[in-house]
């Protein structure tokens, strides 16, 4: 049970004397304060500057008593002083720079500023609704606040798991996205990757050692991070197979691929074997025994296998598009069609329409985490395009010969 009573008080100076206001009489203040029982059976106090609000409390808290969910808010931390002990287990944990950063940025730009001085234990649905409306009206877009969300829950799980709250009350919070706007319709060749013509022509006019991470990249849908990370020892020639282990993240650390599925063995074609058998006697050595390290045989950096290869050799070789901007002679600026990540999905597209592979087994091999996200990207490209105009055919005969 709880009650809810009205406190007056006087206010006093600093010397304890009731201060008066200009006709001599006590100015006073008061509030409106819960008494209730913790499911402890010990005796809390909440207060608040209206009735309203201290009813409206009173409800959900003596039903979180009742349900052994509620957190007093004497014994609440800040919903910063939570993520901070987040990221420092994160940091115990050995957790990768990158990932570290990113979430330090969003406690500084995104959840402290909007978020952070709250106490876990006032923390409700409706106000992480609010929080990520926050989110949209300062203009986050809208990959950046379902991340920020997704950081926002694993804290608050952290929390929980730490005895610092009862319950997560972000976990079923979901951000929708606005198709109209944000859908930009199934990846198409041509458009999101290379055609083969495009593919011929880049591999024929890759030369030195960007010919074989060329090759590597279009031939196994390995990511830029994981090219860069790839050591000899985990290139079997003879049984034409790579063993992705390990990663080299933006800041040139090497480390776990980047989820547990990017642990795999990729299965070589023989242009692969080839190209990496000469490159092998010719590659740079380093401590690291890299497969396509920079010229001094360390980690190479994704910047310079953008700029100073693939962004040139589609520029020379007329791969471009116009970007609605000039230069100084009024002569259109023209960008490069494709960025290198477009090699992954030209791997995934190869993988399903010359190969035959089930979903299942181009997601082990392209290393996504689930089978979902492999039909969430390439899911059009399992279609059966012919039976289904045969199928047509067959509804719309039984319609007509009707």
């Amino acid at each position: 049970m709880a009650s809810i009573r009205k406190r007056i008080w006087r206010l006093k100076d600093s010397r304890d004397n009731v201060i008066v206001d200009k006709d001599g009489k006590p100015i006073e203040r008061s509030a409106w304060v819960v008494d209730y029982a913790d499911q402890a059976g010990k005796r809390r106090l909440k207060t608040f500057s209206t009735k309203r609000d201290a009813e409206a409390w009173a409800v959900t808290s003596l039903h979180e008593v009742k349900q052994g969910t509620h957190t007093p808010a004497s014994m609440s931390v800040t919903v910063t002083e939570a993520a901070e002990r987040w990221i420092s287990d994160c940091e115990a944990n050995g957790l990768e720079f990158g990932t570290i950063k990113q979430r330090k940025g969003h406690l500084r730009l995104h959840i402290g500023p909007l978020l952070g001085y709250e106490k876990l234990s006032s923390l409700t649905t409706p106000r992480i609704h609010q929080f990520d409306a926050d989110l949209r009206n300062k203009g986050c877009s809208l990959s950046m606040r379902k991340k920020v969300l997704t950081n926002l829950k694993t804290i608050l799980t952290f929390a929980k798991s730490q005895g610092l709250v009862a319950q997560n009350v972000a976990l079923d919070v979901r951000i929708k996205s606005n198709d109209r706007n944000q859908s930009t319709g199934p990846l198409r060749e041509g458009h999101d990757y290379p055609t083969r013509a495009e593919l011929r022509t880049m591999i024929d006019k890759a030369s030195g050692r960007w010919r074989p991470l060329l090759i590597t990249a279009i031939f196994t849908g390995m990511r830029a991070s994981e090219l860069r990370g790839l050591r000899w020892q985990d290139v079997d020639l003879d049984a034409g197979v790579i063993h992705v282990r390990q990663r080299a993240d933006a800041w040139r650390n090497i480390g776990k691929p980047k989820s547990a599925a990017g642990s795999r063995d990729i299965p070589l074609s023989p242009m692969v074997i080839n190209s990496l058998s000469q490159w092998k006697d010719s590659c740079p050595a380093g401590t690291h025994g890299l497969v396509f390290p920079n010229g001094r045989g360390n980690i190479e950096s994704h910047a310079n296998i953008r700029n100073r290869f693939f962004v040139p050799l589609q520029l020379e070789n007329s791969l471009s598009v116009d970007t609605g901007k000039l230069d100084s002679d009024g002569n259109p600026i023209m960008a490069a069609k494709y960025g290198f990540h477009a090699l992954r999905h030209t791997a995934a597209s190869l993988f399903i329409a010359h190969l035959g592979w089930t979903p299942k087994r181009v997601q082990a091999v392209m290393g996504h985490s689930s089978v979902t996200m492999t039909f969430d990207r390439y899911g059009h490209l399992f279609e059966d395009h012919e039976g289904d105009r045969e199928a047509m055919k067959k509804l719309e005969a039984a319609v007509v010969a009707a």
